[in-house]
């Protein structure tokens, strides 16, 4: 049993082979995913997924690389949060990688987003790239640690992990960890308590080893879990046990909810 915590379901390339990534997902053990909101104008796909799907729940935000988009605004995340069927407010957070200059608006709308996630009582989803410092400094400025949540796709260094740990988030591992080139990834994958673990595809991203370069898909986060469990000398049924009990405390989900398994 494995969920995906973190996918993109609505993404009009997946979205045109639904059936197909559904029975694919049922015949690996897949029981249950997330559907991740990049921005506002799209999130009625995400709902609509996790609205039709009992096994299919859906967060909302607004990416931290969509930049021209309208202001998000508090008020509007809170009303789309507050439907039953979302989980998670995000994903948000700061990425300095891909966007360069005076990124003031996206360190002021992950504040939103946060904001928002503490007025519903929801987990936050998270994404940082090359700019870590401020992703937790701004975390802990906001109280972030009074919902939690989780660092998606990790890529960053074990001290990272480990702040992030003490504000009550846990560390979720896409296909990356099985790269070759992914060293430092695997060291964290092995460090991390596991308690505090998450798998995902981040579908359609990032597809594992042995499918890189291909359209990732839900089915294939059992490689995840596979490669995490060979670091740590485990089975990768324990591996798929302690990171789906970890998904149902996180997102504060009924492990029956929607079981196709």
């Amino acid at each position: 049993m494995f969920i995906d915590s973190h996918c993109h379901l609505d993404f009009p390339d997946l979205a045109a082979r639904e059936a197909e990534i559904l029975a694919a997902m049922h015949a690996a053990q897949v029981t249950h995913a997330l559907c991740i909101s990049v921005n506002l104008q799209d999130f009625p796909r995400v709902l609509s997924l996790a609205e039709r799907h009992p096994h299919l729940f859906a967060s909302v935000g607004v990416h931290p690389d969509y930049e021209l988009v309208p202001e998000v605004h508090e008020a509007d995340l809170l009303s789309m949060g507050q439907h039953p069927r979302v989980v998670a407010i995000g994903e948000t957070g700061l990425d300095y990688y891909r966007l360069q200059g005076n990124l003031a608006w996206q360190r002021e709308r992950f504040r939103t987003h946060i904001r928002a996630a503490i007025q519903l009582n929801k987990p936050l989803i998270v994404h940082t790239r090359a700019a870590a410092e401020d992703t937790l400094r701004i975390l802990r400025e906001e109280g972030a640690e009074r919902v939690g949540g989780v660092m998606h796709c990790f890529t960053e260094h074990q001290s990272v992990a480990d702040a992030a740990l003490a504000l009550n988030f846990y560390i979720s591992f896409s296909g990356i960890v099985t790269f070759k080139s992914a060293a430092a990834i695997k060291e964290v994958a092995r460090n991390v308590p596991l308690d505090r673990l998450l798998i995902e595809t981040d579908s359609p991203y990032l597809a594992p080893v042995p499918h890189r370069g291909q359209m990732n898909q839900p089915a294939w986060v059992t490689h995840v879990a596979q490669e995490i469990a060979n670091l740590r000398g485990l089975t990768v049924a324990e591996v798929g046990q302690a990171s789906t009990e970890n998904f149902f405390r996180l997102f504060r989900v009924a492990a029956s909810s929607g079981d196709v398994g």
